[in-house]
C-alpha cells in the first residue's frame, strides 16, 4: 500500500489478495491521504473490498469445527455433530460434487439439503437440528475469518406442530406389566426412570456421588465429561425408590449407579432396544422411546395433584410451557366449567 502524489493531488494505492490494484483519490492534503491509507488497511483486514479474507477448503473447515465442538461439548453431542457433517458431506458429493470451498456454498444448497433429508424420511425435528448445526458451523467460519458471510443465515427450519398431549405415557397397569417382564438388569433402570423422571443421558451418567441418601434427593450435576441438557437440579426420592437405590448400592461396581454390568457406561441405543422388546411382549409395542418413561413420571405427578411449577422443577424443564402438556391431567382441570359461562 502506498501514498503518492501526481501534480497537486495525492493518491492511495492498495494491492488486493486477488492480484488486482485498488486506487483512491485523496486530494491535495498528504495528511488526509495518510488517514485514508489507514482506513483502507482496516477495510482490507476486514475483507470489505468485495473479496473473502480467506476461502477455506471445506474438509479442513469441517475438521476445525469438530475440533472446536470437541472442546465445548459432551462426547455424545460431538458424535451427533460429526454425524450431521457427514450427512452434509454425503449430500454435497452426490448433488454438488464441484463444491469444494466455502465460497461455493449458497443459500439454495442448504434449501436443497433440507429437501434431500425430507426425501430420506428424516423427521422434521431431526432436520431442524441439522440445519441449526450447519448454521452454527457457518457462523463459526465467519468468526474465524474463513468467510465473509453466512450462506445458511436465512434458511428457515421446518415448522412443527406441537402436540398438546405431549406424547405417549404408561398407565399404572402398563407400568406393572413393564416391570414384571423386565429382567434383573433392566428392572432397576426402568423403575428409576419411571419414579424419577430423569432424562436418558442423566440416568446413564448418574454416579453414587449424585445420590444423597440422607436428604433423599438425586442431584443432577455437571461433570467433567458430561453436561445436563438444562440447569442442575434436585429430584426428590420416594420411599420405594429409596429402597431400590439402597439395594442397588449394595452390589455397586465402580462409580456409576447404572452400567453395562461391568462398570462401564451403557451403550447408547441398548436401553431403547431393550424397552422395545419388553413393551412388545407386554402388549403395547407403540411405546418405543425411553422418553415415554420420563413422560409417565410427569403425567402421574399431574394426575395426583402435584402443582405444575413443582413438576417443572423436578423434571428440569427450562420453560413452564413444556410442563403445560400435563395441565389437562390435573384433577382440577375441568373444561366443562365454561359451558354455561355468563357475564
Amino acid at each position: 500500500m502506498a501514498v503518492y502524489k501526481r501534480g497537486k493531488i495525492y493518491y492511495v494505492d492498495i494491492l488486493l489478495p486477488d492480484g488486482k490494484r485498488h486506487r483512491r483519490k485523496a486530494g491535495p492534503s498528504k495528511e488526509v491521504a495518510e488517514n485514508i491509507q489507514k482506513d483502507m488497511e482496516v477495510q482490507k483486514a476486514k475483507g470489505e473490498f468485495g473479496f473473502l479474507p480467506k476461502d477455506s477448503d471445506l474438509p479442513p473447515l469441517f475438521e476445525g469445527y469438530i475440533e472446536k465442538t470437541t472442546n465445548d461439548n459432551s462426547p455424545s453431542t460431538v458424535t451427533r455433530y460429526k454425524g450431521i457433517i457427514e450427512n452434509f458431506k454425503t449430500f454435497l458429493s452426490k448433488r454438488y460434487p464441484h463444491v469444494s470451498k466455502h465460497s461455493h456454498l449458497k443459500p439454495e444448497i442448504f434449501e436443497k439439503y433440507k429437501t434431500y433429508r425430507i426425501g430420506q424420511d428424516a423427521k422434521p425435528k431431526t432436520i431442524n437440528i441439522e440445519l441449526q448445526t450447519l448454521k452454527s458451523l457457518m457462523i463459526w467460519a465467519v468468526g474465524q475469518g474463513h468467510a465473509k458471510s453466512n450462506p445458511a443465515q436465512n434458511v428457515e427450519t421446518i415448522k412443527i406442530k406441537k402436540r398438546l398431549e405431549g406424547g405417549r405415557w404408561l398407565t399404572s397397569e402398563e407400568v406393572d406389566k413393564l416391570l414384571k417382564l423386565s429382567n434383573e438388569w433392566l428392572y432397576p433402570i426402568f423403575y428409576t426412570f419411571i419414579y424419577s423422571g430423569m432424562r436418558k443421558s442423566e440416568l446413564e451418567n448418574l454416579t453414587w456421588d449424585d445420590i444423597d441418601f440422607a436428604r433423599r434427593i438425586i442431584k443432577i450435576r455437571i461433570k467433567d465429561d458430561w453436561t445436563p441438557k438444562t440447569d442442575e437440579r434436585d429430584i426428590p426420592i420416594s420411599d420405594d425408590l429409596l429402597k431400590l437405590l439402597q439395594k442397588q448400592k449394595k452390589k455397586a461396581i465402580g462409580s456409576l449407579v447404572f452400567h453395562d454390568g461391568e462398570g462401564n457406561k451403557i451403550d447408547e441405543n441398548r436401553l431403547r432396544r431393550n424397552l422395545m422388546s419388553v413393551t412388545k411382549l407386554a402388549g403395547f409395542p407403540d411405546v418405543t422411546k425411553i422418553h415415554s418413561l420420563r413422560h409417565t413420571y410427569g403425567s402421574h405427578l399431574a394426575q395426583q395433584g402435584v402443582p405444575l411449577p413443582a413438576i417443572q422443577k423436578f423434571m428440569g424443564h427450562a420453560n413452564i410451557q413444556t410442563t403445560m402438556v400435563y395441565a389437562h391431567l390435573a384433577p382440577g382441570y375441568r373444561p366443562d366449567v365454561v359451558k354455561n359461562l355468563k357475564f
